[in-house]
């Protein structure tokens, strides 16, 4: 049995959680064996995100406590939850890939930045390209501009070098 003290500092220690994550994923994992448990706790590990099951009515204490009563809907049944302070992509295509590969693991919902998503929501962030491929992407449109005016201005230089050559053989056979 826990006793109150250890409740409050189960809160405590939720509610620190709360406020520093800028995405919390909530998803049901009953079903679901120790070892797949664990690897899911490396992968997100690598990601810089924390996966705890939690107490439903404690969590909910806590949600109350630093103004997330709308996390309260995500807290029946068996829960688990994500806390992610870095990237958030990183963290649900995680989840995302856990979920494809055991059928038993169900997203229930998730917060960012204050905002709800629905299950189908956190799938679409996670099927976002990561963050090196978007910045890559961004830096070659960028690029594309310079290349095209570079271009243009190379085809004007050529046309007076093909121009002055053919004066040139012009004043040679003359």
């Amino acid at each position: 049995m826990i006793t109150r003290k250890q409740k409050e500092e189960i809160v405590q220690k939720m509610v620190r959680e709360l406020e520093q994550a800028e995405l919390i994923i909530a998803a049901d994992y009953r079903g679901l064996n120790v070892s797949a448990l664990n690897h899911l706790r490396r992968r997100l590990k690598e990601e810089q995100c924390r996966y705890q099951v939690v107490k439903n009515k404690l969590t909910a204490i806590a949600c109350r406590r630093v103004g997330l009563e709308q996390l309260e809907q995500f807290l029946e049944g068996p829960t688990a939850m994500a806390f992610s302070a870095g990237d958030p992509v990183a963290a649900a295509k995680v989840f995302l890939d856990f979920s494809k590969e055991n059928e038993n693991f169900t997203i229930k919902g998730a917060l960012l930045s204050g905002k709800l998503l629905a299950p189908e929501q956190v799938k679409a962030l996670g099927e976002i390209p990561p963050r090196e491929v978007l910045l890559a992407k961004m830096c070659g449109s960028f690029k594309a501009p310079l290349f095209g005016l570079v271009n243009v201005l190379q085809g004007n230089i050529r046309q007076l070098v093909y121009v002055l050559e053919a004066v040139r053989q012009k004043k040679e056979s003359a």
